[in-house]
C-alpha cells in the first residue's frame, strides 16, 4: 500500500517557473506574444456576435475589438502589478452577453432608424450600465466583503466551482472544433502531439521548443494551411456557416482598420444611464467575480504559488471592477475577467512567471494601436483557438477536480455534494441555453426585462450555479462533523495574509507598498 499511496500535495512540482523565477529574456517575449495570440478568440468573438446586431459596420466592430484590446492590456497590467499579483490576463467576459443583448433589445433603441446612431446609442447604453455595475465589484473588492464570503469556502466547496470554470466552456470547444473540421481536427491532434508526445524532443540545444511554444507552432502551421486551403478555393461553394468558420479572409477586419488608431476615453459619446441596464449588468458582475475567483486559485495552483488569502482575493475583484469600470469609459462593448485560456496555458508550458504576462499586456496595448497588424493576427479562423480551448479548458478543469486531494472522498456526504454540484452545474446552465436557443428567450420571462436578465445571467453560467449548490450544502450538511472531511485543517491556513509565510513572497505588493496598504 505504501508504494502505491500519493500524498496530497500542496504546490505542483514539475512546473519550470513560478512567479517570481522569469525565463531568458528572448523566451519571455515570445511566451508573452504566445499569451497575446491566446487571447484573440475572445477578444475578436465577443465584438463580432454584439456589434452587428447594434447596428455597427465592420469600421466600427474593427474599432471595438482594438478598443477591447487595449483596455484588456491596461487591466492585465493593473492585476498583474496591484491585484492580486498572478500571471493572469484580464480580457472580455462572455458572461455580459446576455445583459448586452437585454440592451440591444431594448424597444427605445430598436426605433432609432438611422443604424450607425442606433450603434452609437445603443454602445453609450452598454458603457452607463457598465460604469454603474463596476461599483458592486468595487465595493466587493475594497470593502473587503468578497473576502469575508469566502470564509464559507473549502477545498470541496470549491473543487467543482473551479472545475466548472473550464467544463462549462465546453461549447467553445469541439463544437466550434466540428464547424470546420478540416483545420478545426489537425489543430487538436498536432496540439496534443507537439505539447504532449514530443515535449522531451529537444532539436535546438536541449531546448524544450515543442513544449514551451506549442501554440505559436501549432497556430502558425494551421494557419498558413487555412490560408492555402482558402487560396484555393476550397470553399468557394460551400454554405455559408463553413465559409465563416474556415476562411480566413471572412472577417474583414483587415480592409476595415486603420493604420493607426488610439483608443480614448468616450470616444463613443457620453454614456447614458438606465436603472434597468444597470440592474441586468450587475448580474454579469456576481458571475464575473465567481469565474474569476475559481479562475485565480486555478491560476495560484499553476504558478506554484498558494491559494491567494481573503485580503489578495479582495483585493484583485476591486482591482477588477476597476478594470470594468475604464471597460465602461472606453467602451469595449463587454465587461471584463479572468482569461480561463490563459490560465490554462500555464500548465500547459510549465510557466507561471508573472512578467510574461506584464509583457502580454505590452503586446495588447501596442497592436490594439496599430489597427492593419493587429488585424493581420484577429483573422485567425475561431475553429484553430477552439481546439487550443479543447485542451486547455480541460486542463483548468482538471485543477480544479486536484483540490479534492485534501478532502475524504470516502465519504458519502462529500461525494454527494461533488457530484451534485458538477451535474446541477452543467445541466442548469443547459436547459437556460436550449430555452433560449428554442424559443427565442431563456426560461425567466416575466414583463420586467432587466429581472429576466439578471435571473438568466446567473444561471446561464456554471460556475455560478456550481457555487450556489455546493457552497450551500457543504455549510450545511453536518458541518461541524465533518471539517477534516471538507479539508478545512488545509485551507484554513491560507484563509489570511500573515496564516502563511509564503504569501509575502507571492502576493506583497511592488514598489513597497504594503507600507501604505498592509494586508488585513
Amino acid at each position: 500500500m505504501e508504494n502505491i499511496s500519493h500524498p496530497p500535495m500542496e504546490q505542483l512540482q514539475d512546473l519550470e517557473y513560478c512567479i517570481d523565477s522569469n525565463p531568458p529574456w528572448v523566451e519571455t517575449i515570445l511566451l508573452a506574444f504566445q499569451n497575446y495570440i491566446l487571447m484573440l478568440g475572445t477578444s475578436v468573438m465577443i465584438p463580432s456576435l454584439l456589434v452587428p446586431l447594434m447596428g455597427g459596420t465592420d469600421a466600427d466592430k474593427v474599432r471595438v475589438i482594438q478598443t477591447l484590446l487595449f483596455v484588456s492590456g491596461i487591466n492585465t497590467l493593473l492585476q498583474a502589478l496591484f491585484g492580486t499579483r498572478l500571471p493572469t490576463v484580464v480580457g472580455g467576459s462572455f458572461a455580459y452577453v446576455i445583459p448586452i443583448l437585454y440592451i440591444i433589445r431594448d424597444s427605445s433603441l430598436q426605433r432609432i432608424p438611422d443604424q450607425h446612431e442606433r450603434f452609437l446609442q445603443t454602445m453609450r447604453a452598454i458603457q452607463g450600465a457598465l460604469i454603474i455595475a463596476s461599483s458592486l465589484q468595487i465595493i466587493l473588492g475594497y470593502s473587503q466583503l468578497w473576502g469575508i464570503f469566502t470564509r464559507f469556502f473549502s477545498p470541496l466547496g470549491m473543487a467543482p466551482v473551479i472545475g466548472l470554470v473550464g467544463l462549462g466552456l465546453f461549447e467553445r470547444g469541439f463544437p466550434a472544433v466540428g464547424n470546420c473540421v478540416e483545420i478545426g481536427i489537425p489543430m487538436l491532434l498536432m496540439l496534443i502531439g507537439l505539447s504532449q508526445y514530443l515535449k522531451h524532443y529537444r532539436p535546438f540545444r536541449d531546448f524544450p521548443i515543442f513544449e514551451r511554444f506549442p501554440v505559436l507552432i501549432c497556430v502558425t502551421v494551421i494557419w498558413i494551411y487555412s490560408l492555402i486551403l482558402t487560396a484555393g478555393g476550397a470553399y468557394n461553394h460551400r454554405p455559408t456557416k463553413t465559409q465563416d468558420s474556415c476562411r480566413t479572409d471572412r472577417a474583414n477586419l483587415i480592409s476595415s482598420a486603420p493604420w493607426f488608431k488610439f483608443p480614448y476615453p468616450l470616444q463613443w459619446g457620453a454614456p447614458t444611464f438606465d436603472a434597468g441596464h444597470s440592474v441586468s449588468m450587475m448580474a454579469a458582475v456576481w458571475v464575473s467575480v465567481i469565474e474569476s475567483t475559481g479562475a485565480y486559485k486555478a491560476a495560484s495552483r499553476l504558478a506554484i504559488a498558494t491559494p491567494p488569502p481573503a485580503y489578495v482575493l479582495s483585493r484583485g475583484i476591486g482591482w477588477q471592477g476597476i478594470g470594468v469600470l475604464l471597460d465602461g469609459l472606453f467602451g469595449t462593448g463587454t465587461g471584463s475577467t479572468v482569461s480561463v485560456e490563459n490560465v490554462g496555458l500555464l500548465g500547459l508550458t510549465r510557466v507561471g512567471s508573472r512578467r510574461v504576462v506584464q509583457i502580454s499586456a505590452g503586446f495588447m496595448i501596442f497592436f490594439s494601436t496599430l489597427g492593419k497588424f493587429g488585424a493581420v493576427f484577429a483573422s485567425i479562423p475561431f475553429p484553430i483557438f477552439a481546439a487550443l480551448y479543447c485542451v486547455l479548458f480541460g486542463l483548468v478543469a482538471s485543477v480544479g477536480i486536484s483540490f479534492l486531494q485534501f478532502t475524504n472522498m470516502n465519504s458519502m456526504r462529500n461525494l454527494i455534494i461533488t457530484g451534485l454540484s458538477l451535474f446541477l452545474g452543467i445541466s442548469v446552465p443547459q436547459y437556460f441555453n436550449d430555452t433560449l436557443v428554442s424559443s427565442g428567450h431563456a426560461p425567466v420571462n416575466t414583463r420586467a426585462g432587466w429581472f429576466n436578465g439578471f435571473l438568466n445571467t446567473i444561471f446561464l453560467s456554471p460556475p455560478t450555479v456550481g457555487l450556489i449548490v455546493s457552497v450551500f450544502l457543504d455549510n450545511t450538511l453536518e458541518v461541524e462533523k465533518s471539517k477534516k472531511d471538507r479539508g478545512m485543517p488545509w485551507w484554513v491556513k491560507f484563509r489570511t495574509f500573515r496564516g502563511d509565510n509564503r504569501n509575502e513572497e507571492f502576493y506583497t505588493l511592488p514598489f513597497n507598498l504594503n507600507r501604505f496598504f498592509p494586508p488585513t
